[in-house]
């Protein structure tokens, strides 16, 4: 397999081109310290992979993710690994964000096990994909930190939202919650008063309260 590599740290970067060039199946056909010398050795050789620092000159931003994106549109055959020194979930989001096939995102602490790093190449170039799990954890943390919809509305409305998930009439949530089907009205009023759908037509907002509770479940 051929690969191309990018990495601005010149101590990084060496020690980079020795674990490739001692993996038997990899074939190291270039080494950048930046942007352009990376979309030149691409064009050049057309690898199978390119591993790349997220970070690089000209900018030292986000040229990884720049480089992954392009070659999902001109290259999408073209496996890409970014290299990161910290756990930064938006960019591992960013980057999936056109779909995971042939997409890596390792933290650079972990590369230094060239089998670890050979491996990564490997499965990108199959097409697969392979995510730290540092990162994983970062991703799982912050969708369970977001802020839900659902927050404002109290234990029984959930109770009450649930059943008109399930497509049941006020009348039938009534009876399934043992309460009178003025109770219900009022729930369903205030539910739909905090989820900000009191404007629409009564099927509109069951509809769509359903919805934003399907969502955040």
């Amino acid at each position: 397999m051929r690969v191309v590599l990018a990495e601005d740290n010149a101590l990084l970067r060496h020690g980079l081109v020795r674990l490739i060039d001692g993996t038997e199946d990899l074939s190291l056909v270039g080494a950048a310290p930046d942007l352009p010398t990376l979309t030149a050795l691409i064009d050049e050789h057309d690898p199978d992979v390119v591993v790349t620092d997220i970070r690089m000159p000209p900018t030292n931003s986000d040229e990884g993710l720049s480089v992954a994106a392009d070659l999902r549109v001109r290259k999408p055959e073209t496996g890409v690994i970014l290299l990161s020194q910290y756990a930064e979930a938006q960019y591992a989001l960013t980057l999936l964000a056109d779909g995971t096939a042939r997409r890596g995102y390792l933290l650079k602490e972990r590369v230094a096990d060239g089998d670890e790093l050979a491996e990564a190449v490997r499965r990108v170039a199959d097409g697969g994909s392979v995510i730290d799990p540092t990162v994983i954890e970062g991703l799982v943390a912050a969708q369970r930190a977001k802020p839900s919809e659902l927050d404002a509305l109290t234990p029984r409305e959930l109770e009450v939202l649930g059943e008109m998930a399930q497509g049941k009439s006020n009348a039938s949530i009534a009876a399934a919650l043992v309460l009178s089907e003025r109770a219900i009205e009022k729930h369903t009023n205030s539910i739909f008063s905090k989820l900000g759908l009191s404007e629409e037509r009564d099927l509109n907002r069951r509809v769509s309260a359903v919805l934003v509770y399907l969502q955040n479940r």
